[in-house]
């Protein structure tokens, strides 16, 4: 939480303004924990998030870093014109990396920006569409768009360190028939083919046969497997499995594995644990290992469009 445009602020958990005086902020937090205590009755979850919303805003220097990102007002992290996306370079690193194509975030990145200037107003100034007291006050739609493109940029990091073993494409167009059908992510490696939603519904969900349900949750799973055997059709190669990644904070669990979904192993998993399922693969999947696997890379590179 507070890293999603969707989430509660650390000020709104605390219940100040963005602009209360130190003071201030002190004083509430203080009533807060009286409230949330579970020793006074309080709620043990809201307890916790009360404390998290502290350490962010605690001191001047934290609240100030806070106050000029909450995670999310950073430049965006692609290149509309680049032919292909690179995850930032870590100094000390010099493992391979999986090999990266398209831009990950960027479609959903683009239309946040559109509906955005639509929402301030034709001619107002918008100097900065990643303010976070602006993010704060937009509507939920727009909201929701800059929450996914920052999910499937974390998706990217994650799968670009696993190794110079695995290909990656991003931002895939999935249905020739519908330009606005597309798949975050395709990762093909030694455990399979698979086809990856990067998602952030900015509350915690559940499974229930074979499908996530919650607030604004409108069958992301059953839409995933869809879209993959439309691609894998069009591509002449069989999807291994399916993975729905979510934030840690919104998971029941790190790794569940819902079965078969329309011909496909599916699993949901919260984001640390991505690296680890997409290494030894989904129940029921199969792995893709020698000559089968040039093959299929060549199909896809084929046959893969970025929307």
């Amino acid at each position: 939480m507070f890293d999603s445009p969707l989430s509660a602020s650390a000020y709104e958990v605390i219940g100040v303004a963005p602009d209360a005086s130190d003071d201030d902020l002190r004083k509430a937090y203080r009533l807060r924990l009286r409230e949330t205590h579970p020793d006074t009755g309080g709620d043990a979850a809201r307890f916790v998030q009360v404390q998290r919303a502290w350490d962010l805003v605690s001191t001047p220097e934290a609240r100030a870093a806070y106050d000029r990102g909450h995670g999310f007002a950073d430049a965006p992290s692609y290149a509309p014109d680049a032919p292909t996306w690179r995850p930032p370079q870590r100094t000390a690193d010099t493992r391979p990396r999986a090999r990266s194509f398209g831009q990950p975030g960027g479609w959903r990145r683009e239309r946040y920006l559109g509906l955005m200037r639509e929402w301030v107003g034709r001619g107002a100034p918008l100097e900065d569409p990643y303010d976070p007291a602006l993010v704060r006050t937009a509507p939920h739609e727009i909201r929701h768009l800059l929450a996914d493109a920052l999910a499937e940029e974390a998706t990217a990091r994650i799968v670009a360190d696993l190794g110079m073993g695995y290909t990656v494409w991003h931002d895939v167009a999935a249905d020739p028939r519908d330009p606005e059908a597309k798949l975050d992510h395709i990762v093909l490696g030694p455990s399979g083919l698979y086809a990856i939603l990067s998602e952030d519904f900015g509350s915690a969900v559940r499974t229930r046969r074979g499908e996530l349900i919650g607030e604004g949750v409108d069958n992301p799973v059953a839409m995933l497997a869809q879209r993959a055997r439309a691609l894998g059709r069009a591509a002449r190669v069989k999807f291994s499995g399916a993975i729905v990644v979510l934030p840690d904070d919104d998971v029941v669990q790190p790794i569940e594995e819902l079965g078969r979904v329309r011909g496909i192993a599916v699993a949901v998993a919260g984001r640390s644990a991505l690296s680890t399922v997409l290494r030894r693969g989904v129940a029921g999947a199969r792995e893709i290992g020698g000559n089968e696997l040039f093959d299929v890379r060549t199909r896809l590179q084929q046959t893969v469009r970025f929307v």
